[in-house]
């Protein structure tokens, strides 16, 4: 159920900065409310995909900046 519309990228493909802006547009329409049960599965499971994609995302940021500062701390560490 997490199909993108019709020429959007799967949410596995999009960056972060769109993936968080699709969640807070998810989040946006559910808090509005007047949508079918269908509907409003339908766009939480999106969300929850969305929301798993970005945690994915920080991860892998999180790892990147660790590798960085390691690096540097052991330059730093061997002179």
């Amino acid at each position: 159920m997490n199909e993108p519309a019709a020429g959007a990228p799967a949410v596995e493909e999009l960056g972060y900065e769109q993936a968080r802006d699709d969640l807070v547009e998810v989040v946006r329409r559910l808090e509005a409310g007047g949508l079918s049960l269908d509907e409003s599965l339908r766009l939480w499971e999106r969300g929850e995909a969305l929301a798993k994609t970005c945690e994915r995302l920080l991860a892998g940021a999180r790892e990147r900046i660790d590798q960085a500062l390691g690096v540097t701390e052991e330059d730093v560490a061997g002179t």
